[in-house]
């Protein structure tokens, strides 16, 4: 750091600050230091910088799967309010496994990050006692409950899918069926699964809901093409797909112009997410549109309020969602 001083015109302290907090010297001042750091090539010592502040200026994320856009659009928006203000994201997926979110929540907890932010609102009693004791903000998101361990941004995917239910019916389908994957510890698509049952007989009463599951299958469009080959074969009766997610409504959709089946002629499909693919099909696909960014956005600037050390009077929000009705139906 003295290197860095000498290189620059100015003060071992002013370095410090400025690496600290850039926003605390002057514009001319903090371009002459990011050229000192360039030219001798320094690396600042976070360990003990840390240790000094008891900040670590770090943000642990855990997701469920890095393979969906859509949680990337999430992460993207956390990053955009986060970086500027000199926090770094760190990133773990669980891949939907309750014991890998523990794991991570206990191994991220090790590195004393600032602020945690989780994707879902489940989680084992240790994971939720740890995330109590770290003693940082933590914020819930992609879901909704009355109990969050802290802070939450998310939506009721129960209330979504029951919005689409009711849509069909406004359309005059009356043979539906739901599909999707469900894996043990995808809470979000319990939830939608448990908001088309509970619409479903509110429609239809006394009447068993109609419904096609894989357990291990991958979230990829040609497992939309097996829960289809399912649909027909258990449920050939059936005149509308809720599917739970785009990914595998899209490949539905694929499938039927090569079996004959016309969309929504024969059969209309209802997706989940609005992917970029969704508006691209044809017929274009109905869906629930999730303001995936917004999630990302509003949580990051959550946290950085309380890590600030401001108080957060509301500590839930709701970004709602909206139907967006397509060609599909």
């Amino acid at each position: 750091m003295a290197d860095v001083a000498r290189a620059a015109g100015v003060s071992t302290q002013t370095v410090s600050r400025a690496l600290r907090d850039p926003r605390s010297v002057g514009p001319d001042t903090l371009a002459r230091i990011e050229e000192a750091v360039r030219e001798t090539r320094y690396v600042q010592n976070f360990a003990a910088s840390h240790l000094a502040s008891n900040r670590s200026m770090t943000v642990a994320a855990i997701i469920p799967t890095i393979s969906a856009s859509i949680f990337a659009e999430t992460i993207q928006g956390l990053s955009d309010v986060l970086l500027p203000e000199g926090y770094q994201v760190f990133l773990g997926h669980t891949d939907y496994v309750a014991a890998r979110e523990e794991s991570l929540v206990r191994s991220f907890s090790g590195r004393r990050p600032d602020g945690f932010f989780i994707i879902g609102t489940r989680h084992t009693q240790e994971t939720t006692a740890l995330l109590k004791r770290t003693g940082v903000p933590v914020v819930e998101s992609w879901s909704w409950t009355p109990r969050p361990v802290d802070l939450l941004v998310g939506f009721s995917n129960h209330a979504a899918l029951i919005r689409v239910v009711d849509h069909l019916v406004e359309r005059g389908y009356r043979r539906l069926t739901f599909a999707g994957v469900m894996k043990p510890g995808d809470h979000r698509a319990k939830e939608r699964l448990k908001g088309f049952q509970d619409a479903h007989a509110r429609h239809f009463p006394g009447e068993t809901p109609r419904v096609v599951t894989v357990a291990s299958s991958p979230m990829v469009m040609a497992t939309g093409v097996e829960l289809l080959a399912l649909v027909r074969a258990q449920h050939p009766e059936t005149d509308a797909v809720v599917f739970a997610s785009d990914v595998l409504a899209s490949g539905a959709i694929l499938a039927c112009g090569g079996l004959g089946i016309s969309v929504p002629g024969d059969l209309a499909i209802t997706g989940f997410g609005n992917y970029d693919i969704a508006g691209q099909l044809t017929p274009g696909l109905t869906t629930v549109a999730i303001a995936s960014k917004r999630i990302g956005v509003e949580s990051a600037r959550l946290l950085l309020r309380r890590m600030q050390g401001a108080t957060v009077d509301d500590r839930a929000l709701d970004v709602g969602f909206e139907l967006l009705v397509r060609g599909s139906t």
